[in-house]
């Protein structure tokens, strides 16, 4: 997302102020007032939209008048007591947390993580209530595209609710990125053939996936910046190193964004396979093709180039690559 741009300005004058103008399709604006840090969320859409203005605490602000802001106001009314109380979970924990941290107090850090997690989840539970009871409301549109991108809903589930959209909602940008996300989950299944892609190698060539296919082919998505990638690189090196002659081939796609990041990083790590990248960070094309939403993220393919399995680590990854190559 980039950053807000400023549209228009209104006085306040008795306490009261007016934006007027034309309002093609649906978005959402933020209203401020001048040199605050934070602004009021609204949908900005057609019609004449209503808002109490609390400068003190924006929390008791209002909005409504048309039906998408009304929609809002009564999620962030019924989502707030969630709300409050994770905040109050945060505050009453934070000092046990630190001090489990610097003690290394392993059962306390994961029982508090473990309470925390239960409120998170009826946050969750709610949100995916409200788009299931909402198909009309922009905010469902926002919250379904919100657990497309966070993989916190199932594909079979977003594709659903996606379908059950009211149609007035469909040519908005946020539904075509769930489209997109539908689509490319699609694509990627096990037993079908992986999509095809072609990205600059680190030397500026073009390598494609299907120039490197092996026996068995791994496409894994990583990142310099990424530690868990990092992590698992030497068990990979390991693998390469045993199994290349016998017919694994790797293609390394990377979600860097500074070409010199990515070089040192395949050098440090002793990755001697081959390597693409279009420095697009989470923008690359074969990311989204591939419906990748965080990394590690790895494909095996068998010598068709089909999908045969998908995400597997260390010795899980090993074994199967193994059986593929019949050893």
């Amino acid at each position: 997302m980039g950053q807000p741009v400023s549209k228009d300005t209104a006085v306040v004058e008795n306490e009261k102020f007016e934006f007027k103008g034309d309002v093609t399709g649906l978005d959402i604006a933020i209203v401020k007032l001048e040199n605050a840090q934070q602004g009021l969320p609204i949908v900005f859409e057609e019609g004449k939209t209503e808002i109490i203005f609390d400068k003190d605490s924006l929390q008791k602000s209002k909005i409504s008048g048309t039906y998408n802001n009304e929609k809002f106001q009564e999620f962030n009314d019924k989502s707030e007591s969630i709300g409050k109380k994770m905040t109050q979970f945060q505050k009453d924990n934070m000092a046990k947390m630190q001090t489990a941290q610097q003690t290394q107090d392993t059962v306390v850090i994961n029982q508090v993580m473990k309470d925390y997690k239960v409120i998170q989840e009826e946050m969750t539970t709610f949100s995916k209530d409200f788009v299931k009871n909402n198909p009309k409301a922009y905010i469902s549109l926002l919250l379904l595209e919100n657990f497309a991108n966070t993989q916190a809903m199932e594909i079979e589930e977003i594709k659903k609710q996606y379908n059950k959209l009211d149609k007035s909602l469909l040519e908005n940008k946020h539904a075509k990125n769930i489209k997109k996300t539908i689509d490319a989950s699609t694509a990627i299944t096990i037993g079908k053939p992986a999509p095809e892609f072609a990205a600059p190698s680190p030397e500026g060539k073009t390598i494609s996936l299907k120039e490197s296919l092996g026996k068995v082919t791994i496409i894994d998505f990583w990142a310099s910046w990424c530690k868990p990638c990092r992590i698992e690189n030497p068990n990979v090196v390991a693998m390469y190193n045993e199994l290349h002659e016998k017919g694994l081939n790797i293609i390394g796609v990377s979600l860097d964004e500074k070409s010199e990041n990515w070089t040192k990083a395949i050098a440090d790590d002793n990755l001697t396979w081959s390597h693409v990248s279009n420095l697009k960070g989470w923008q690359d094309p074969i990311a989204q093709l591939y419906n990748v939403k965080s990394i590690p993220a790895t494909f095996i393919l068998d010598e068709k180039g089909n999908i045969v399995a998908k995400d597997l680590r260390g010795e899980e990854l090993k074994a199967k690559v193994k059986e593929l190559l019949g050893l």
